[in-house]
Parts: C-alpha cells; structure tokens; sequence
C-alpha cells in the first residue's frame, strides 16, 4: 500500500512544500500582500526571497525537478522555513541521501547482551524498536504494561500502530494525542528518504486508511525527535500513575533503540509499577523477543495469556 503523501515531487519536495504552507509572512516578518493567498503558508517567491537564493532554482527544488542542493542552500532554507535542529537534519538527510547510512536487508537481531539487560532491569518496564517503531524485544514489565506482546501478529507488534489502532493501548494513554503525534514525529523522521521501503509503506498505508488523525499528521511532516519525556497511564491494574521515559541508541546497531520507564523511588508512580511487578509475577510473565512464527490473532489482546483485565 503506497503512502497517502508520495508524490513526483519526491521526499525532499513533500517535506518544503509541507513546511512552507505552516508559516506564514507574519512569522517570518513580511507585510500581507493586498491580494488573498491561495493556499495557506508562505509563497514559494518568498521562501526564495527569505533564503536569498532564485526563486527558479527554488521552485524546481521543491518540484522535485532539482533532487538535492549544497549544505550552505540547504541551512538558508531551512532558517526561512524556521525549521528546528531535528528538521534541518532531516532537511539535509532528504537532499543528501546518498550519505545516509545505509544497512542490508537482513531482519534485526537484538543482540543477546541487551536481552539479557531487559531481563534483568527492575521496576523498569523496557522495550527495544527498530527503526520503524517495531517491537523487536520487551521484558516482564512491558508486557504487564502494553500486554501480551508474544500473541500478536508480527505486522502489529509496532508502537504507532499500537498507539492508534489497539482499543487496550490507546485508551491507557492518558495524554494520547501528545503521545501520537510523537510517534507519528519519529516514525516520518525515522524514514528519510527511504519512503518506499516495504514496510513503511505496508505500516503508513494500513495507519492512513485507518485513522484520520494518523492522516493528518504524517502529510503535515512533523519532524521532532524526542528522547525523554514523561507519559501519564491509566491501567487496569496499577490505576492512574506517570513514568519518565528515555530513549537510548543501542551502540552495537544504531537502527535500535531501547526505551526505558521509570518512576523516583518512594513515591506513587514508583508504587504503581511495583504493583504491576507484583501481578507481572503472579501471573507468571517473562521478557521475550519478536518470533516471525508467532500466533496471528484476530483481536491481538482478546483472549491473551498474561493480558491485563
């Protein structure tokens, strides 16, 4: 299934004409023409004028007739277009694909050592994602926390397909617009140029025709990568508690990230998890990693061993 956005224009032209249409001449401080604007944001023209280079040169870059453009250009446009650091890298990424680092086709191994780490860590629930946001391996408290992730079918062991499409997920986040729109954030950040990979374009396509706001979002290129925060849940079986999360590389393969929750030590979110531990045990819940042979389920956390109820 082809994502809603792919256009001639291609990912470099997508992502200018998108940003252009969210600033206006205001923002960047140019006086309103007499005349209404057609479309929404600034005028190509302008950009140009802004960025101080041709407005042909402009206009065929974001036409996709031009499919790159000199790291100097590049930092002017992105300063008319008011992009932050994360989009700016993106901006270059999108222009300079060929320095992209670029892995096989092979499917990712998390390796035995981190494994080991999420088996091991307490009060801490733990996944490890792939570049797309895949759950590739979880430990006992992940899965108290999101549910049985074994019993799912691989295609929908994702966290933005978790986060917009399962009821269970998605009803705990307690602050589940903020949280989409990062994932929607990371998973076009984490695409780059390649667009057209297989299973970006399986993932984007389902999430497009499925939900609206995924829609919305993921045409508008937000591209903000953020590596901690804060999360409010409210679960079946801890109540109503808050965890910090960060997101760290894995150093062996930087197309895997391990996210870590917790919460300080002593107080009522720390309480919470320690009582989600507790019923993990109880039930007899382990860590695992995904298995291509795993069992496809119509309903992926109805019926589930271990899902919390």
């Amino acid at each position: 299934m082809r994502p809603p956005d792919a256009s001639p224009r291609g990912p470099l032209g997508d992502f200018l004409c998108a940003r252009r249409s969210l600033i206006t001449a205001a923002d960047v401080g140019l006086p309103e023409t007499g005349y209404p604007r057609r479309v929404p944001g600034l005028r190509r023209e302008e950009v140009a004028q802004l960025a101080g280079i041709s407005i042909d040169y402009y206009t065929r870059l974001e036409q996709g007739r031009v499919r790159t453009a000199s790291r100097p250009v590049l930092h002017a446009i992105g300063r008319a277009l008011m992009l932050n650091d994360d989009q700016q890298r993106h901006l270059i990424q999108l222009a300079h694909p060929d320095e992209a680092e670029r892995r096989g086709g092979s499917a990712p191994r998390v390796s035995p050592q981190v494994e080991r780490l999420l088996a091991n860590l307490a009060d801490t629930p733990a996944l490890v994602l792939s570049r797309y946001l895949d759950v590739l391996a979880w430990n006992r408290l992940a899965v108290a926390l999101l549910g049985d992730l074994a019993a799912m079918e691989p295609g929908h062991r994702n966290y933005v397909r978790m986060t917009f499409l399962d009821p269970y997920v998605r009803s705990m986040l307690v602050d589940w617009r903020e949280r989409a729109q990062e994932a929607v954030s990371a998973l076009r950040l984490a695409a780059g140029v390649a667009c057209d990979a297989p299973r970006l374009r399986e993932l984007v396509g389902e999430l497009s025709v499925r939900d609206q706001d995924f829609r919305t979002w993921w045409v508008q290129h937000l591209v903000t990568m953020r590596t901690s925060g804060s999360s409010r849940l409210d679960h079946p079986v801890a109540g109503r508690f808050s965890v910090d999360w960060q997101v760290l590389t894995c150093v062996d393969d930087g197309e895997q990230a391990i996210v870590l929750m917790s919460a300080p030590a002593g107080g009522p979110d720390h309480a919470a998890i320690r009582r989600l531990d507790a019923w993990a045990e109880a039930h007899g819940l382990t860590h695992g990693t995904a298995a291509p042979a795993a069992p496809l389920l119509t309903t992926p956390h109805a019926g589930a061993s271990g899902t919390p109820s």
